[in-house]
C-alpha cells in the first residue's frame, strides 16, 4: 500500500498500476476538457476577497461540518454557509 490518499481514502499499489496501464495505452486528447485560464468562477461574477479571521474552535467547528457535508475546502463550506444565511443561491 503507498500511503498515498485521494479524498481522502487510500490509494492501492493496483489503482496506481491500472492509472499507470491507463497512461501507457494513451489517451485521447480531443476527449480531455480544455484548459482554462485563472481560478473557476464561483458566482455570477468576478469574486472579491474578503479576509476574515476566525478562532480556533470555530475552524474546527466549519471542518467539522464541512467534511460531514462532504464540502473539500474551507473556502467553499464558508460560502456555503454565507450563502445559507443570507439566503442567495
Amino acid at each position: 500500500m503507498s500511503g498515498h490518499l485521494l479524498h481522502g481514502k487510500p490509494v492501492t499499489d493496483e489503482q496506481i498500476q491500472a492509472w499507470a496501464d491507463e497512461a501507457e495505452a494513451g489517451y485521447d486528447l480531443s476527449r480531455l476538457p480544455r484548459p482554462r485560464r485563472g481560478r473557476p468562477p464561483v458566482g455570477d461574477g468576478p469574486g472579491s476577497v474578503v479576509p476574515v479571521r476566525l478562532d480556533a474552535a470555530t475552524i474546527a467547528a466549519l471542518t467539522s461540518k464541512a467534511e460531514a457535508e462532504g464540502i473539500t475546502t474551507r473556502s467553499d463550506a464558508i460560502r456555503a454557509a454565507i450563502r445559507e444565511w443570507t439566503r442567495v443561491a
